[in-house]
């Protein structure tokens, strides 16, 4: 394993983190290196971006979800053969749920043993970015901020006076100066960035900021400092992954479009580990939907798609049938959101699948953010062990499922966080488990594996693949 690594953090939110880490990511492997690219914390945009630019699929590392082993394990498995590793983090360098900073950027650069790129947003500033830095340095003298990047800078007269500055006050290195420059940014919405999927040029876009940082950052410093990091130990792989699927493969559909993309790269090789053949499903165009012995819908924007799903008459109708039927059926947030009757957002609403008796409202501010906490209850159909303990998950959605009829049923009391209603996550019906809680294959919770194993048992008493198999005309119509 190379033990050239770096961690891209910075003062605090929006101060051009992504922008820099896309752009070194691209400009590192322009130069013909392979680049492993991680991403604290949760998060999936930004690694959809993060993995176009180097390549590579991005792997999140969360300090709240997994352990510190855990971490440490699996940044050494994936940055195995590649020539630098880049984590990207998440706000600030010192920002984290934790009063300890036990789970800040800080905290996890110093498992690692990374040294940081601090990134700062230069406008406004001269003479007062000094301190900013010294205050860095001297908060915890366990990190090494090895070099910063100013972002925003106004000119060659004011990047001038920062470097006159930070030369004259600091010992830290400035490796590169960003311009003012819009078209290099990066577009925000409700719930961060444009995922890339959703944008044809999202190539050129990353080709055109590889160019800009490469010509903007000295790219050899950078190389040169994250490979001054000390070696890593070799760690064992994770033992889960050794281990051979038991029974027979099962076919479980995956949407993955436009709609849809919010997967975490280690969910899905677990799924495959555990015996899954995992099979496109684009809920936009696709007609019918093929043979399956599950179905997993995740996370994704299907309030930006809502037409476009709506239009889909027919793939709603198959999916609201198979549902009914029994068909295993995972699904996470937007998934949640399209299963449910009706999307209302920005005055207009649009039908969707119809599996879940209730509608989906947006909000302008979420309804519910951050980490969650969840105890699975006795209907749980695929339910850790007792012994596993409470179930570590995240949200983010500005939605809310409304009208729901009483009597339903769910998988998740919840402790923390709010789910569908402050007080129950994961709504059930049939073989349904529909929630907005985001689970990760981490920290013991091995769901990849535990759902693939229900999907199995209840192909064992139909047959494989053949749930969706029926003919059209046997299928219920939704919506």
């Amino acid at each position: 394993m190379s033990s050239a690594r770096l961690l891209v953090s910075a003062a605090h939110k929006s101060s051009g983190k992504t922008t820099l880490s896309v752009g070194l990511c691209a400009a590192l492997r322009a130069q013909g290196l392979q680049v492993q690219p991680f991403k604290k914390g949760p998060d999936y945009i930004d690694p959809m971006w993060l993995a176009q630019a180097a390549g590579r699929d991005c792997y999140n590392l969360d300090p709240y979800l997994s352990s510190g082993d855990e971490i440490k394990a699996a940044f050494a498995q994936h940055a195995a053969g590649t020539d630098i590793s880049l984590v990207e983090g998440n706000k600030g360098l010192h920002d984290g749920v934790a009063l300890d900073g036990s789970n800040s950027n800080a905290a996890l650069a110093h498992l690692l043993g990374l040294p940081v790129l601090l990134v700062i947003d230069a406008r406004g500033m001269t003479r007062g970015i000094a301190p900013l830095i010294l205050g860095f340095q001297a908060f915890d003298r366990r990190i090494c901020i090895a070099g910063v990047v100013l972002n925003q800078v106004g000119g060659s007269r004011h990047e001038a006076k920062l470097r006159a500055v930070i030369e004259h006050y600091t010992d830290v290195p400035v490796l590169g100066a960003l311009a003012h420059e819009p078209a290099l940014g990066m577009n925000e919405r409700h719930l961060g960035l444009t995922p890339s999927i959703e944008l044809d040029d999202a190539a050129q876009r990353i080709s055109r900021l590889g160019r800009r940082v490469a010509e903007q950052v000295d790219l050899a410093r950078v190389i040169e400092l994250a490979g001054e990091a000390e070696p890593m130990p070799a760690l064992p792989r994770d033992a889960r992954r050794s281990v051979a699927a038991s029974g027979p493969k099962v076919r479980i559909g995956i949407a993955r479009d436009k709609a849809f993309g919010f997967y975490y790269a280690e969910d899905l090789a677990a799924l495959r580990a555990a015996g899954a053949e995992l099979l496109p499903i684009d809920t936009l165009h696709d007609a019918r939907l093929p043979a399956l012995d599950g179905l997993f819908i995740g996370g994704g924007f299907p309030e930006v798609f809502m037409d476009e799903l709506q239009a889909n008459a027919s793939l709603r109708a198959d999916i609201a049938a198979a549902i009914d039927a029994g068909l295993p059926t995972y699904a996470e947030c937007g998934g949640l959101m399209y299963l449910a009757r009706s999307l209302q957002w920005q005055g207009r609403s649009c039908r969707m699948v119809g599996a879940i008796p209730a509608d989906v409202s947006m909000h302008a501010k979420p309804v519910g953010r951050g980490y969650m906490r969840l105890a699975p209850t006795a209907e749980h159909p695929w339910p850790a062990s007792t012994a596993a303990g409470p179930v570590l998950a995240h949200e983010f959605h500005h939605s809310s499922l409304d009208n729901l009829p009483p009597g339903q049923r769910f998988a998740y009391r919840v402790e923390r966080g709010h789910g569908i209603d402050g007080q129950h996550d994961g709504l059930l019906h049939r073989n349904l488990l529909a929630s907005y809680a985001h689970l990760r294959d981490a920290g013991g919770s091995d769901w990849p594996a535990r759902f693939v194993a229900f999907v199995r048992k209840q192909g064992a008493s139909r047959g494989l693949a053949t749930m969706a198999a029926r003919p059209p005309s046997e299928l219920a119509v939704a919506g």
